[in-house]
């Protein structure tokens, strides 16, 4: 790996590290548009995962005393199922399709939520709709470690608290992303070239972890919200624009 590809590597993972200890998912929505600039599409997809993993964990102790497991599982049980499809889906989709989609929904989405002066409370669909966005959301997570996108989304169209938020999403974020490893290494996908880029971007994740998880600490419940929007709105743009 060249000095043009390390710098690349680690600047992306120092990103990805910050934005996943803030918001508690967000990996591979920060660190795709610019590792696709130095390593291939399949080596990107499981470095991410392996990334988010390891913030993952990093940060879990901070959160732990406020997760509410019984809605956290209604997300994680269908979402386990869904990882191993987006595994096998991985080498069959065009990248170029994939990431407009997400961009586009994303960008149209945030910008509704940003311009918007209340804050959306909806309770249609229960526990099955909640099952069911954590099932896509597994499916995502197979894909590209995308797992958090669609939960973020969800628990803000329903109006949870900043503590209710981070921890269903970081614990779903870490069971589908945990799986998802776990089939990319089994599938054959955590390659030589995967652990060069890991050795380089490692230091970075676990940096920006901290860092993200001592502003988390400091931020209010509405401002919580608006961060992760705008990282949503950043992330769909770039997606769109990298997949030119």
């Amino acid at each position: 790996m060249g000095l043009q590809q390390t710098v690349i590597v680690f600047a992306g993972a120092l990103a990805g590290g910050l934005v996943n200890g803030l918001t508690g998912f967000g990996t591979a929505l920060t660190v795709l548009g610019i590792w696709l600039y130095a390593i291939p599409p399949t080596v990107a997809a499981t470095l991410v995962i392996l990334c988010s993993t390891i913030s993952q964990l990093q940060t879990l102790p901070m959160i732990w005393r406020t997760i509410r497991w019984e809605y956290a599982l209604a997300f994680v049980v269908p979402g386990v199922l869904g990882v191993p499809i987006g595994t096998y889906l991985l080498p069959h989709i065009d990248p170029k399709l994939f990431k407009i989609g997400i961009g586009v929904f994303l960008v149209a989405y945030t910008s509704y939520v940003l311009m918007r002066r209340a804050q959306m409370k909806m309770t249609w669909g229960g526990g099955v709709a909640d099952c069911a966005v954590g099932f896509a959301g597994g499916i995502l997570g197979g894909i590209a470690g995308l797992s958090g996108v669609l939960p973020a989304v969800w628990t803000d169209m329903r109006g949870w608290a900043k503590e209710h938020r981070r921890g269903v999403i970081q614990i779903f974020n870490m069971a589908t992303l945990s799986l998802a490893l776990v089939s990319h290494i089994v599938a054959g996908f955590l390659t030589r070239q995967v652990a060069v880029a890991a050795i380089m971007a490692l230091p970075g994740t676990i940096g920006g972890a901290w860092l993200g998880a001592f502003i988390y600490r400091r931020i209010a419940d509405r401002s919580y919200s608006r961060v992760i929007m705008t990282l949503l709105l950043i992330s769909g743009i770039i997606l769109i624009w990298t997949s030119r």
